[in-house]
């Protein structure tokens, strides 16, 4: 498949950001090795001398505590194997004042301390600091709970390239290929009345008029009606995205308009005169929802469609089985029953769920060249699980760094996937039933296939995990709220930076050393299998000191990459030295030099890096 590559480029600057942000730039079990530099108008607002730290592995640290606008960072007092505890805010679940049970009426108390990332800390602190400690935190971890704003609003990091320009969703299209005969972009719901969830600009289907889309979105459930989210550029099969129709209790409704704008989906693709509705969810799950008007396509009403459930289980279960997973590999691990104990999180099971239908989509649209709709109930959670993995196995575009972020901005954040309410962002009610890993799940699947494809991707496994830490971290704008609505009414883009600003301003760190371009241009097709898929140890158990491997992911790409350049120089000078050989035996008097010429010595060498 041809590459349809962005006219966006980004060029390494290393005069960007100098501080190295929580859990993306070590491989300490608890954080940094040093104590950290403050961000632009990050100030300490608390301290707390003479506090222990209760720790699994390097038993009572005693230390500082400080509590930032950003961060909660321990400072160790003694020589201990760590010197810093480094935790942003916005990291925090929860936080639990624990009573003294010292008989002798000590005055010490202490704070507990849950964590996003599977750590949990316990610190041991004086009666009255632990009231100011546990204040502070409470309001800066929380500050949509205290009518305060994220710290994102106060980072007055500057950073020379502007990661918001990353992604502009009429180039995108235009990459695409739209405008098309079948295809047309519409500004129908600029103003965000038509679809409080969905981006401004939307692909809908060229028959169809705006008069036409509005009385679709009543069809559907929050007005998600379907819009475009990939074109295949030979075939013009399509991906489209939305949520359930609203069918009415018992499905006994239909709806006329609904099932002509459909029609006319399919009619975009002229090669394929069927269509396929891919509901993410277990068919079971999709007649419970008719009880509430929602439910699933009737598909003797839609001509010449097939009805495929992919059988990913909702947001309760996923939230259930990361709890099981935290269990399982913090604080310590079981080695006796690792793997019945991992199986019966289920954990690795629900990734396989996501890389299946995704591959089903993929295959669908390259290989059979028909057009897929994708939806689970409401369109902002498994669907931009699957459209956004089939859209990487599809196009070599969303498997480079920028490409991929791309990817993100579109499908997850202007398309409304609830980033705040899913991660609990700046909300203090940590027993919230509407928390999931949705997120993380899709980025864990996508390391699953660079496993698979290990020189078909641009971008590193530290790209990943920094995205992963920084969804909660709340230092950047990128990823606060729920909606592209909710950011621009917040002036995100104008008030916080991007994280693509943090991290193009030094690509380096994120590149893939054994990224193969020009061999990687087709279609991905990952074994969606469990035999396949492996525990992420390097997020999911990252601070358990026994499980650190003796020289960091960082360290061997570096090796890598210096190796690669070695090779390439070798390569041009080689292939420099064959094109004037050439010369020379094609001149004239060329056959009497011929034996003369001798091939260069020690062309072969590779020094040791």
């Amino acid at each position: 498949m041809a590459n349809r590559e962005s006219d966006i480029t980004i060029t390494n600057d290393e005069s960007g950001d100098e501080h190295d942000s929580f859990g993306e730039d070590n491989n300490s079990p608890f954080g940094t090795s040093e104590i950290p530099a403050l961000y632009e108008n990050e100030s300490i607002v608390c301290s707390a001398s003479d506090v222990n730290l209760h720790c699994l592995y390097s038993g009572r640290v005693n230390g500082v505590l400080h509590v930032t606008k950003y961060r909660l960072y321990f400072e160790v007092t003694k020589d201990y194997d760590m010197k810093t505890v480094d935790i942003p805010l916005g990291n925090i679940t929860k936080v639990d004042k624990i009573g003294s049970s010292n008989k002798q009426k000590q005055d010490v108390s202490g704070l507990e301390i849950i964590c996003k990332d599977m750590r949990n800390f316990k610190f041991a602190l004086k009666h009255e600091s632990k009231k100011k400690v546990f204040d502070a935190i409470q309001t800066y971890a929380f500050p949509i709970s205290n009518g305060k704003s994220f710290f994102a609003f106060d980072n007055g990091t500057e950073y020379r390239l502007n990661g918001w320009d990353v992604y502009d969703a009429a180039k995108e299209m235009q990459r695409l290929g739209l405008p098309t005969d079948c295809w047309r972009l519409t500004e129908l719901n600029k103003d965000y009345r038509l679809c409080d969830t969905y981006p401004a600009v939307l692909a809908v289907p060229h028959q169809i008029s705006d008069e036409e889309v509005q009385k679709c979105a009543t069809c559907r459930s929050k007005s998600r009606f379907p819009v475009l989210s990939w074109l295949h550029p030979s075939n013009n099969a399509s991906i489209t995205r939305c949520s359930q129709p609203n069918v009415g209790v018992g499905g006994v409704r239909r709806n006329k308009d609904d099932e002509k704008y459909i029609s006319a989906i399919l009619e975009a693709n002229l090669q394929c005169h069927k269509l396929f509705i891919m509901d993410a969810r277990p068919k079971i799950n999709a007649v419970a929802n008719q009880a509430k008007g929602g439910g699933y396509e009737d598909i003797e009403k839609y001509q010449n469609t097939e009805l495929v459930f992919l059988d990913i289980a909702n947001i309760h279960v996923m939230r259930d089985s990361l709890r099981k997973l935290k269990d399982m590999v913090y604080p310590s691990v079981d080695d006796a029953h690792f793997l019945s104990n991992l199986e019966s999180t289920k954990w690795l099971e629900y990734i396989k769920a996501i890389i299946a239908g995704a591959v089903r989509i993929a295959d669908t649209v390259d290989r059979c060249r028909t057009s897929c709709i994708v939806h689970c109930s409401d369109g902002w959670d498994r669907t931009p699980q699957l459209t956004a993995l089939a859209m990487i196995l599809l196009d070599p575009y969303y498997r480079t760094l920028v490409g991929f972020e791309v990817l993100i901005e579109k499908e997850w954040c202007s398309f409304g996937h609830k980033f705040g309410q899913r991660n609990g962002l700046g909300d203090k009610n940590h027993s919230d039933d509407q928390r999931s890993p949705i997120f993380l799940q899709f980025i864990d699947a996508v390391w699953q296939v660079t496993r698979q494809f290990p020189c078909a991707f641009e971008f590193n496994e530290h790209f990943l995990m920094t995205i992963l830490d920084h969804v909660n971290s709340c230092l950047f704008g990128t990823f606060l709220f729920n909606s592209e609505q909710d950011r621009v009414k917040g002036n995100v883009k104008d008030k916080t930076q991007s994280l693509w600003s943090h991290v193009n301003s030094k690509m380096e760190d994120y590149l893939n050393p054994l990224y193969a371009k020009l061999l990687h241009q087709h279609v991905l097709l990952p074994v969606a299998s469990v035999r396949q898929l492996r525990l992420w140890k390097s997020l999911y158990m990252r601070w358990n000191p026994r499980m650190q491997p003796q020289e960091s992911m960082e360290n061997i790409n570096k090796i890598l990459f210096a190796r690669v350049q070695q090779l390439r120089s070798m390569c041009e000078n080689l292939q420099s030295e064959l094109d004037a050989r050439a010369k020379i035996e094609v001149s004239p008097g060329a056959s009497e030099s011929r034996n003369s010429q001798t091939w260069p010595s020690g062309s072969g060498h590779v020094s040791p890096v």
